[in-house]
């Protein structure tokens, strides 16, 4: 048994293994490799791939599937994938794929737009859209909550990119033809523009957001003050016609311009969403402050036209408010329609006249009772309204307040609220009823009368210089001429260098003169008969009318 083992035959009770060695052929290693490799790109796509957000507009003009692209500074950093109606159909819903680089852009505050041409306040956009076509526009946020559906905006934002500046806003009765867009200027030098507008929380004002480039925006301080250039500023004054206007663009959109006062000690820059008051024009923007204004009523029983809501108010010469309110009443007793003004001054523009005043009469400005009393005596002393004319070329009218010592006393009532302030007739209706005295007392002469008298008087002194012409003066002439012969007659007998021939030559000059006088008289009075009752007339032509006077 031995002996066979070791021939090389197997023992009993022992199977025979035989090992086997696995191989990969050559034909799947390409189809691995590519496995391989398209399981790296899809992880590499993975992650690289952005996020997904929704922006909703109210159209979908511009957008279009897989082709519309979203850009920012005009660099593309995604795509619209998908535009469909929203579940109210009111608006559309555009889906957004993201680079991985933009994910800055789903932060909370960030913005969409669609990019397309317009003509705005601002000038013309979106001009290169013409050849492009349309793309939605964009601006990340700095919130650092994030979001996934947007609401996308109407019209592009006008201050986009985070441009170095600061945002002020201003307060105002209306928008007038301010717009966003509109430049706001400083030195006659645009430095910023108009980004919003709403109305007041209860509707009584305008909030305009304006927004001021660096550097600029550190020339706003704490005392500056806003006022609108839209348009031009027409004056009509003592020196003739003013026309103002910031520039070419104001007069178009609108403007706003700003500036401290010259004299601001310690002024110091305004932080950023600081409120101001926007005025309607520079002179009440840089005027001092007016402080608390005071209500008065004025009642005037005579016509006002030419007088307007915003007419200035003067106390002797200088403005101290304007006129705020006018309507017409009826007074059931005189049966008259006389016309209620409201007017509102502000003392404080007095200047050192109400400082002086609220020392010397030591009362508190807030004490209403304490102010009638003090209206009072100032009406007891001759206060009084008056309505004067202000242009004579446009007619215009504006209240004045004055002293009048001589006008007639009138009862005050202190408790009144509004107090109500005695008037005086305007000086112009002071005029017409002077005239209108003078008019009727020139009617009441008996004109007929005296004009017929002076043309009987004037028939009898024509028949009086006519006699005068025909009798007298020849009579006198004649007697002239005998005068004149006899002086010749004895002037021929005396001798040549006697001094009595002197004088005698002398006396028939005289006698010359007087004869042309009378004549030259004669053929005047002749012509001119009523001078003998009004004078010789200035333009006359000179005449030698006075007889020669012997020295």
């Amino acid at each position: 048994m031995k002996s066979q083992a070791t021939d090389g035959q197997p023992a009993p009770g022992r199977a025979h293994v035989t090992s086997r060695r696995w191989t990969v052929s050559l034909v799947w290693i390409v189809p691995i490799i590519a496995v391989l490799v398209g399981v790296s790109l899809v992880v590499h796509n993975w992650l690289q791939e952005g996020p997904t957000i929704t922006i909703t507009f109210k159209t979908g003009e511009g957008l279009t599937a897989n082709k519309t692209p979203v850009k920012y500074r005009n660099v593309v950093i995604g795509q619209v994938t998908d535009v469909q109606l929203s579940e109210d159909q009111k608006n559309v819903t555009a889906t957004v794929k993201l680079a991985k680089t933009a994910d800055t852009f789903t932060h909370e505050d960030s913005v969409f737009w669609v990019v397309r041409p317009r003509i705005g306040a601002g000038g013309i956009s979106g001009i290169d859209t013409l050849l492009s076509g349309d793309f939605i526009g964009a601006d990340a946020g700095h919130s650092k909550v994030r979001a996934k559906s947007f609401t996308g905006l109407e019209a592009p934002p006008p201050i986009t990119y985070g441009e170095p500046g600061k945002r002020f806003t201003l307060h105002s009765q209306d928008l007038g033809s301010l717009d966003i867009g509109s430049p706001v200027y400083l030195r006659k030098i645009p430095v910023g523009q108009v980004v919003s507008y709403a109305l007041d929380a209860d509707g009584k004002g305008v909030n305009i957001e304006v927004f001021i480039n660096a550097p600029n925006d550190a020339y706003v301080t704490e005392n500056t003050r806003f006022w609108n250039v839209s348009g031009v500023d027409v004056n009509v004054g003592a020196n003739g016609f003013a026309v103002k206007t910031e520039s070419l663009s104001a007069l178009l959109v609108g403007g706003i311009a700003f500036r401290a006062p010259e004299y601001s000690p310690n002024d110091t820059a305004a932080a950023e969403d600081k409120n101001f008051e926007l005025f309607a024009d520079q002179q009440s923007a840089l005027a001092p402050p007016s402080g608390k204004p005071q209500y008065l009523a004025l009642r005037f029983d005579q016509a006002l036209r030419g007088l307007r809501v915003g007419a200035p108010v003067e106390f002797l010469g200088i403005e101290i408010g304007r006129v705020v309110a006018m309507n017409l009443d009826f007074d059931e007793k005189q049966r008259t329609f006389p016309v209620n003004v409201g007017i509102v001054i502000y003392p404080q523009l007095l200047g050192k006249a109400h400082e002086k005043l609220l020392k010397s009469l030591d009362y508190d400005p807030e004490d209403e009772a304490a102010a009638a009393r003090l209206v009072g005596s100032f009406v007891e002393r001759g206060l009084r309204a008056q309505a004067r004319s202000g242009n004579l070329l446009t007619g215009q009218l504006y209240i004045s307040l004055d002293f009048y010592p001589k006008a007639e006393r009138v009862a005050f009532d202190t408790s009144a609220r509004p107090l109500r302030i005695p008037t005086i007739p305007g000086s112009l209706q002071q005029l017409q009823e002077q005239l209108q005295t003078v008019i009727e007392r020139i009617n009441k002469l008996p004109l007929e009368s005296i004009a017929s008298n002076l043309d009987g008087n004037l028939v009898e002194l024509r028949k009086g210089l006519s006699q005068f012409n025909s009798k007298t003066l020849p009579g006198v002439q004649s007697t002239l001429q005998d005068v004149s012969k006899t002086l010749q007659s004895a002037n021929s007998t005396l001798a040549e260098d006697s001094p009595q021939r002197e004088q005698l030559t002398q006396t028939l000059d005289d006698l010359g003169r007087m004869s042309r006088s009378l004549r030259e008289l004669s053929d005047y009075l002749s012509r001119h008969p009523e001078s003998l009752l009004r004078g010789r007339p200035k333009d006359a032509p000179a005449q030698n009318l006075s007889f020669p006077v012997k020295e």
